[in-house]
């Protein structure tokens, strides 16, 4: 049972390094929230993007609609991304993220044609509501695949916030009575979120971010404990078979 013990003892040690890497591939790191991947970095850039067209649009919105169904939902675009743009570059910072600086070339294209389009219009109203019901669509269901896959609980929480405002969005442009759903689909997804530029976004606090060749200073990898336990076990029985044999030996 000694030799046994110490066996386990020394696979464990010598396994961490393999656990900490134990599904990642180069592209991920570890953090304190899970491994962080690609998904999980293209997920914060391509929300900085939205946010960079979508709350000018929803002040185009407020100022240029005499539609109070446009105006309610220019007003839920521009609070609601006020408020993802907070998320989106303190998790940044924690994650070491680039983030976008300014919209992409169709991005600017949509602001420019809301921009001509003539105000207290209802020309401007469906630039508007079509657009950007367009572009929701295809971001939501970006989101929902991130949501499934990712491992990382910062960004799973993250994106949760994102699927609830980008929902809120469609639900209110729907609520125009200017979509036109047949043209809901049209716009690809690398249109909507492809970034023109990005850039370092400044680091407030010390980085989250650990390599997957170092143990976290605030836990230890699931496998890691999981064999912690089956020592904890093995050494367990190995005083109970110890105490019985004593009592055997002692009457």
């Amino acid at each position: 049972m000694r030799i046994l013990v110490v066996a386990l003892v020394a696979l464990v040690l010598g396994a961490s390094p393999a656990l900490a890497q134990q599904d990642l591939g180069p592209d991920y790191v570890q953090t304190r929230f899970g491994p962080m991947g690609p998904a999980g970095r293209d997920l914060l850039q391509k929300v900085a993007l939205a946010g960079l067209w979508e709350g000018p649009a929803g002040r185009m919105g407020l100022e240029k609609s005499a539609n109070p169904l446009v105006r309610e939902a220019g007003r839920h675009l521009v609070e609601g991304h006020a408020d993802l743009d907070r998320r989106t570059v303190e998790l940044a910072r924690t994650l070491d993220v680039p983030l976008p600086t300014r919209p992409n070339e169709a991005q600017q294209g949509w602001l420019d044609e809301m921009e001509a389009a003539p105000a207290r219009s209802q020309a401007f109203d469906r630039v508007f509501a079509n657009r950007l019901r367009a572009a929701h669509g295809v971001v939501y269901k970006f989101l929902a695949t991130v949501r499934t896959g990712t491992r990382n609980t910062a960004i799973r929480d993250y994106t949760k916030v994102c699927m609830d405002t980008v929902l809120d969005h469609m639900t209110v442009l729907e609520a125009t009575g200017m979509v036109d759903f047949a043209d809901t689909e049209a716009i690809p997804l690398a249109l909507v979120a492809q970034p023109s530029s990005v850039a370092p976004t400044p680091s407030l606090a010390p980085r989250t971010v650990i390599s997957t060749q170092r143990r976290e200073q605030d836990g230890l990898p699931d496998g890691l404990l999981g064999l912690g336990v089956v020592v904890a076990a093995v050494a367990g029985i190995w005083w109970w078979s110890r105490g019985r044999s004593s009592r055997r030996m002692h009457p």
